[in-house]
């Protein structure tokens, strides 16, 4: 009875075997001609994000919704193979796609509990899932999952297979891929990570939002441990390494930091440029952009623009905490996690770093930092926010337990520090063919992406003047003209409101002066008065030669003081033809684009002053007001920047009416800087707001960096031009153009007279006249001047 029950079990056992086999090949008959080409694998194109670079290719910016970097699996480091292969699929280079023994074990132990929550997924078959199908654990995708990772082992070679999966998988972060991820994690290539990072990262793929590191490190320590252990268990690393990387800190790079290099305004200027030209497909299609900004400039620029910003709010009250966070409602077990959760929604600020104060009395503040440091800080530390640790000032200005402050490390000593309020611009070129070198549109990208280079329409003030000036020597004027600096009165007609008094800033009167000296002293009544004798409407359609938009530049007489509007990148483009010998240059900061293979799709050709660059002014005009802009620096408004001990050196400082915008804007042949300081919403800089004081240390700062090392450039006056030994400021040589000079007696613009629409004109009889030019000096071929 026994052997015919066990026979008829074992013959129903062997035709539901045969039957279930059946099933399967009729399954697999039907369903694997209905599986997905693999071209998509084939002709693998993954959305790889816009990246760009400096010059010099220093990543400076990532744009995209996926993180991506696409490697050869030939450039994947060994160790980093091994990892996942031990975390993922030891066997992968033996199997055919499909562990079958994994495969029934799971489809057992889901039978058993009842879930579906076991895969034994091979890489083969994640990279399936991964191109091909959704998540679902279901018993239809796991079997649709294994006849497509069949299909793919005879289709592609093993190199191929891990190839896509190196360069597909989420591992978090935004990341796809395990070069993009071990840039989000640690901030390096995968070729500088040690052992313990790379089976970090071979962990990640079973689930990245339990394994990722910044959000559970804990967790993610735990996976870490079991691929080290079984890289250990298959011979791939020693016991000595093994150790070593059990016990390695985790280190993982700053997770507000985007660059390490601050350019994030240049790389906002060129994804904006991107989406103009290529929209969506910019963020996909893996375009590299090379811009013209040197790395080493950029980060002199953003230095000195943020030391010159921060030097000019610490002469100003400190405005107490940025925030404050109640901790009195917070149990004691739950104060670190709170700590760090208050932190993590604070960004850092180059050096300034943000920390929550756990105790505050007059004489030391304990500060929690990010990674659940604690710093005490004392004596001159406190120095600037001690008034905030008074009794008498409002909660809301008190330093006190729970407010979110702001700290600054030097070596061992901290201080207490708070985020400006005042705003500024710094752009550097080169004038040749306006590349531009550095650019940083503002103290901080994250707190405001409003780029006041290029965004900021400011007047400009006395740096203005030289547009002026460059127009009055294109009508006959000449650095030796003698011109009244005398009060004056101006009716409203002339100028297009009510009536006007101006005013030199120093309330200071030369009498009559040289053109060259009222510029080096940049005299407010002198350059109105050139102004008036060369007529407005002349003087707006002449500063249109170096790129100012007449709408932005009224034709009326305040035009003199630069009470039009200009950007700050404007102003580097017209101080560049004084710079460049008289071309109108244009400022382009995308040096070419290219493909993710490296084909090049774009290039810039600029214009070349000398080459290609229309001429703007005389080359004499160019070459007489930068000789005249080097006496502002030797003699004059910029005296500091004689600190660089530069005899190349032109600029003029700016200050407009009660101290809303200070201004820079210098060159040398080479390179032409300009640097803004001042409110978003326009208001007084107070009396540190001349240009002399809180915009030039801003320029000298970076110019002592951008100059280092380079020599002297002495340019020769270029033909047309006659010299006259000793006859400038202080026994220097002076220039004029040959046209423009005689040898009769010189006539001077005065103030007697009646100017047409300015009423009469009172001489200041008790202004110092300034001493008179030797006779058969240069001549001025003016006509009547009217005063």
């Amino acid at each position: 009875m026994l052997p015919r029950i066990l026979s008829v079990t074992a013959g129903i056992i062997a035709g539901l075997t045969i039957l279930v086999l059946g099933l399967a090949v009729i399954a697999i008959l039907v369903t694997y001609p209905r599986l997905p080409s693999l071209d998509v694998l084939t002709d693998y194109r993954p959305k790889i994000p816009l990246r760009v670079y400096t010059q010099d290719k220093v990543l400076i910016g990532e744009f995209g919704e996926e993180r991506r970097s696409f490697t050869k699996i030939g450039d994947v480091p060994q160790l980093m193979k091994q990892a996942v292969l031990s975390a993922e699929d030891e066997r992968f280079y033996q199997h055919g796609g499909i562990d079958y023994i994994g495969v029934m074990r799971a489809a057992v132990g889901n039978i058993v509990s009842g879930r579906t929550h076991s895969g034994a997924s091979t890489i083969t078959m994640q990279v399936a899932k991964n191109f091909f199908l959704s998540s679902e654990k279901t018993f239809t995708r796991k079997f649709n999952e294994a006849l497509l990772a069949f299909k793919i082992e005879h289709t592609l070679s093993k190199d191929q297979i891990l190839e896509l999966y190196f360069n597909q998988i989420y591992l978090g972060q935004r990341a796809y891929g395990f070069s993009a991820a071990a840039q989000a994690y640690f901030g390096r290539p995968l070729q500088n990570l040690s052992v313990a990072e790379m089976a970090m990262l071979a962990g990640l793929p079973k689930a990245p939002s339990s394994y990722n590191p910044v959000v559970n490190p804990e967790r993610a320590k735990l996976r870490q441990a079991y691929v080290l252990r079984r890289m250990h268990e298959l011979r791939y690393i020693t016991a000595e390494q093994y150790q070593a990387a059990r016990n390695e800190p985790l280190r993982l790079a700053a997770a507000n930091q985007d660059s390490s290099l601050p350019a994030q305004y240049v790389a906002e200027m060129v994804r904006q440029a991107m989406y103009e030209r290529y929209k969506d497909g910019a963020y996909t299609e893996g375009f590299r952009v090379f811009t013209t900004i040197d790395s080493r400039h950029q980060q002199w620029a953003f230095d000195a623009l943020r030391a010159g910003l921060m030097d000019y709010d610490s002469r100003q009250p400190y405005r107490g905490p940025e925030s404050f966070v109640d901790l009195s409602k917070v149990d004691d077990a739950d104060v670190e996690e709170t700590l760090d959760e208050t932190l993590a929604a604070v960004r850092d600020s180059g050096n300034m770093q943000p920390g929550v104060v756990l105790s505050a009395s007059p004489s030391a503040v304990s500060v929690y930092l990010r990674g659940g440091r604690t710093l005490q800080i004392r004596g001159r530390g406190l120095a600037f926010a001690r008034s905030a640790l008074s009794e008498r000032v409002t909660p809301v200005q008190r330093i006190r337990r729970g407010a979110v402050i702001r700290i600054v490390e030097q070596g061992t000593h901290a201080s207490i520090v708070q985020m400006p309020t005042v705003e500024g611009a710094f752009v550097a070129m080169d004038p040749a063919n306006g590349a531009i070198r550095s650019l940083v549109g503002g103290f901080d990208f994250n707190r405001s992406s409003f780029n006041h280079v290029t965004q900021a329409m400011r007047q400009p003030g006395s740096t203005f003047k030289p547009f002026v000036y460059s127009a009055a020597l294109d009508r006959g004027f000449t650095p030796s003209t003698m011109i009244n600096d005398a009060p004056i009165s101006v009716d409203p007609q002339t100028i297009g409101g009510q009536r006007w008094d101006p005013k030199n800033d120093d309330g200071k009167y030369a009498g009559m002066i040289t053109m060259r000296r009222a510029l080096a002293l940049s005299k407010n009544l002198v350059s109105i008065r050139i102004l008036m004798s060369i007529g407005t409407d002349f003087g707006q359609q002449y500063v249109q030669r170096f790129g100012f938009e007449s709408k932005n530049i009224p034709a009326y007489l305040t035009m003199a003081l630069g009470a039009g509007q200009a950007s700050p990148l404007q102003m580097a483009e017209g101080y560049a033809v004084f710079a460049n010998g008289g071309y109108r240059t244009r400022a382009y900061f995308i040096d070419r684009i290219e493909d993710v293979g490296g084909r090049l799709l774009a290039r810039t050709e600029p214009a070349v002053a000398g080459r290609n660059a229309a001429q703007a002014i005389d080359p004499r005009n160019a070459y007489i007001i930068s000789n005249m802009l080097k006496d502002v620096v030797r003699y004059g408004t910029a005296n500091r920047a004689t600190a660089l001990g530069r005899g190349d050196i032109s600029g003029k400082t700016g200050t407009t009416n009660n101290f809303r915008d200070a201004w820079f804007a210098g060159f040398t042949p080479s390179l032409v800087a300009v640097t803004w300081v001042g409110f978003d919403q326009p208001r007084s800089l107070g009396r540190y707001g001349y240009g002399g004081t809180a915009a030039l240390p801003i320029w000298i700062n970076y110019m002592n960096n951008a100059l280092k090392g380079v020599p002297d450039i002495e340019l020769p006056p270029p033909p047309g031009i006659v010299v006259r030994p000793g006859a400038a400021l202080r026994g220097n040589d002076e220039y004029y153009m040959e046209e423009f000079q005689r040898t009769n007696p010189q006539l001077s613009i005065n103030n007697r007279g009646t100017v047409p629409g300015s009423g009469n004109v009172t001489p200041d009889e008790t202004a110092p006249a300034e001493e008179a030019a030797p006779a058969g000096d240069a001549v001025e071929n003016v006509k009547e001047l009217l005063f």
